[in-house]
């Protein structure tokens, strides 16, 4: 019998005994997310906001992963740092809701304030129980589901037991669908196995390593390092690359800074950081000792970072697995949930001891599909895969590793947790796998758009939105391109220039520009450009070519593509080639989804690899990057109103946006034949999609994006004029999606939405409404 237990004032006393067990908590959710970086975050997120209760499960102090202060890489994805041609493509739903909130408290890119924003919105969400410090020790399955998770947490010393109807595996290694025996992959396959041309070889290695980073600041005074003596003791003969160490970088830029692709990543990460932090202490030794940068002189080591930031370990096997031509051809799926657009990046194995480049990265023409099929395991019927775990090869997973991708990925999955509860019975969910039915997937697919999700060559067609059931909807006047004024800074065509143009399919408007050339006679070829692909933006077809003699001076051009018909309705390009004896003149107007782009560079891949050689057109950013001032006639009307209800909230071949004329009132009136009760709507606002928005280290200009509606309301106009009433008012918005709740429904006949005010400066910018929708 146990001795007992002697209970005294502020004193506890226990005799000895045999052994003692850990204290032992009891959690029950429908579903468990294990791990707690980006992806778990926003599946955790995503499905509570859907009506689900979560148990968030992290084995760190804080959320975010390899987004954290722990290990600072910035979230990036699709946009890639807007160095491809993706335009338009950065992640929506809570990915894009995170980014914004990021750059609005945090332009300067402080990785400390990134983790309070994460942690904010899991701790304001009810429906989210969060367990910090806690690791993921062992599963137990029932047949083959999976009952429970075991999790244990070293700060407090309690052993969890987690009870769910689903879990979603966002560990990084799998480590759930590890031990629930999923089937999984590490490494590469051959080319032969999937056509896969770009499958490297073992010389150049078949995994991807770990990277560790560093701060360093400048103290005002020497400072004097004496290094480790676990540090690398002779760094220009140790790293191939010594010649690109500069005192100029943060640290987060020498990301090529990698070890480990020889090694297991799962089980050897321990190794693998204590070499890492052999190079960066030698490297930091390096910089203040080898007599090479005096600049260095009063430089510390501000910060190195405890964990690796981790690329590759486990891949798990669902019924697809994505990869190369998915990506570069940019194929269709069924099953579509999510978007990529990050390169194909592979890392060289043996990283920074590698005498060849740090990585090998081609780009797609465009954004592609990510299905739900990669998500969900058949073995498994309960689990789901999220983060980098996902159904892919190793060429593939070079680009959906990347974490704005995998936060896309985590929209799905959360969202999908919710709609299993919500079509199962008796108190059952459906298997996520069962969402892969035709009818179910429509289902899901309409609930993502709802929420945010971009799926490329998807349009929301919601029978329930009562906007799109609207007898009309209307403005004052919308605006058209017919001239923007030259009082921009002249932009020297040191490289081709081009106005993105948004055209319908057929004849082709006349444009005027006006160059200033620096030399007595010189020629200015123009061409008009498009994409094969109308939803791609890479101008590698020739529509039509001018070239123009210009004298010295101001020259006005009239640039007639009378003879060419576009194709496609699509962005086409107005390109100004290459003359650095030529600018052009341009204009502070900023309009929603209208931009202009540089020729930046050619992706020359070799023959072999399977990838696309073409050309990337990028743009310049903020406060840089201006509109041309042109002429157009006839004017381009490409932003009518009635753009607000065609399912697409952000440019694609088209704006997909409503912009008032400027002058006019900016009143968005959706009018019914009959009286409609309304308690929500869904208003979408351009917060310019083509922006990466990075995370961390990166700083930028601007803290709300200059498009975005900062103050608007909902009226009820269904009393005609001069009887309107105000439900609802926001002010200091900065967020793209918003949803205005009303505290009681209204009975209506015409709706209103109202733009009261700008991010940006209303003189020279002009930002509009992508999608209205209204629910009973």
């Amino acid at each position: 019998m146990a001795p007992a237990r002697v209970e005294e004032p502020n004193l506890q006393r226990e005799a000895a005994v045999a052994s003692r067990s850990l204290r032992t908590n009891l959690l029950q959710a429908d579903v468990c997310v294990c791990g707690g970086g980006l992806s778990g975050t926003i599946a955790a997120i995503a499905a509570a906001r859907n009506g689900v209760s979560v148990v968030l499960v992290q084995d760190r102090p804080v959320l975010g992963g390899n987004a954290s202060s722990e290990v600072r890489l910035w979230i990036l994805g699709a946009t890639s740092h807007m160095f491809n041609n993706n335009r338009y493509a950065r992640e929506g739903g809570l990915v894009d809701e995170i980014l914004l909130e990021n750059l609005y408290r945090n332009p300067e890119g402080n990785p400390l304030i990134l983790d309070t924003i994460l942690l904010e919105k899991v701790r304001e969400e009810p429906n989210i129980r969060l367990f910090l410090n806690t690791a993921l020790m062992a599963c137990d399955k029932d047949e083959d589901r999976i009952a429970r998770v075991t999790a244990f947490n070293a700060q407090t010393s309690i052993m969890y037991t987690v009870e769910a109807n689903q879990f979603i595996d966002c560990t990084g290694d799998g480590t759930l669908a590890f031990l629930a025996g999923a089937p999984f992959r590490i490494g590469a396959e051959q080319r032969e196995e999937f056509g896969e041309l770009f499958a490297p070889d073992v010389e150049y290695g078949q995994l991807l390593g770990h990277s560790i980073y560093f701060y360093s600041k400048d103290t005002g005074k020497p400072v004097k390092f004496v290094a480790p003596s676990y540090a690398l003791k002779d760094v220009e003969k140790e790293i191939p690359r010594f010649h690109r160490f500069t005192t100029k970088e943060m640290g987060c830029s020498l990301w090529w800074i990698e070890h480990g692709g020889r090694l297991d990543t799962v089980h050897d990460t321990e190794e693998i950081k204590w070499e890492l932090w052999r190079v960066v202490y030698g490297v930091w030794d390096y910089f203040k000792n080898s007599g090479r940068f005096p600049e260095a002189e009063n430089l510390t080591l501000e910060w190195v970072g405890t964990v690796p930031g981790k690329r590759e370990s486990r891949r798990f096997i669902g019924p697809t697995i994505l990869k190369q031509q998915d990506i570069t051809e940019q194929r269709y799926h069924a099953d579509t949930v999510s978007h990529g657009g990050w390169s194909l990046d592979l890392h060289p194995a043996d990283g920074v001891y590698s005498e060849i480049d740090g990585c090998t990265q081609w780009h797609s023409k465009g954004v592609y599909q990510i299905p739900f099929s990669t998500m969900v395991c058949a073995e498994v019927p309960n689990l789901l895969y999220g983060g980098r775990i996902i159904s892919a090869t190793h060429v593939a997973f070079a680009s959906t590793r990347v974490m704005a991708t995998s936060g896309s990925n985590a929209n799905a999955l959360g969202v999908a947790a919710a709609l299993c509860k919500q079509l199962g019975t008796a108190g059952k969910p459906l298997d996520p796998i069962l969402l892969l039915e035709k009818g179910n997937m429509s289902t899901l697919q309409r609930d993502l758009m709802r929420f945010g999700q971009y799926l490329p060559g998807y349009k929301l067609k919601d029978a329930d939105d009562l906007v799109r059931q609207a007898a009309s909807v209307s403005a004052e006047k919308d605006f058209v391109l017919d001239s923007l004024p030259a009082d921009g800074p002249p932009k020297v065509l040191v490289r081709s220039l081009a106005q993105m143009l948004p055209l319908s399919q057929g004849a082709v408007p006349k444009f005027g520009v006006t160059v200033m050339s620096a030399v007595e006679s010189t020629t200015l070829t123009v061409q008009l450009r498009g994409s094969q692909k109308a939803y791609n933006y890479t101008p590698e077809v020739i529509l039509g070519e001018k070239t123009f003699s210009l004298n010295a001076g101001p020259n006005a051009l009239e640039i007639d593509f009378s003879d060419v018909v576009n194709p496609q309705t699509q962005y086409v390009f107005l390109c100004l080639l290459q003359n650095d004896s030529v600018a052009v003149a341009t204009t502070k107007t900023r309009v929603s989804a209208l931009m202009t782009v540089e020729h930046e560079c050619d992706q020359s891949p070799p023959d072999d690899v399977g990838i696309d050689a073409f050309e990337r057109w990028t743009p310049v950013r903020r406060p840089m990057g201006h509109n041309l001032a042109l002429t157009v006639s006839p004017p381009l009307a490409a932003w009518s109103v009635d753009n607000v209800r065609n399912g697409v909230p952000r440019p694609t071949k088209r704006t997909n946006c409503w912009v008032p004329a400027k002058g006019a009132r900016k009143l968005l009136v959706t009018k019914w034949d009959a009286p409609q009760t309304v308690q929500k709507v869904v208003v979408h606002f351009d917060t310019d999609y083509d922006h990466a928005l990075e995370s961390v280290l990166r700083g930028h200009p601007e803290r709300a994006i200059v498009f975005c509606v900062k103050k608007w309301r909902l009226l009820d106009l269904s009393g005609g004029q001069g009887n309107e009433k105000e439900l609802y008012v926001e002010d200091n918005n900065h967020l793209s999606r918003r949803e205005a709740v009303l505290e009681e429904p209204v009975t209506t006949t015409a709706l209103g939405v109202e733009i009261l005010e700008l991010n940006g400066d209303e003189s020279n910018v002009q930002g509009g409404i992508f999608e209205v929708r209204a629910y009973a």
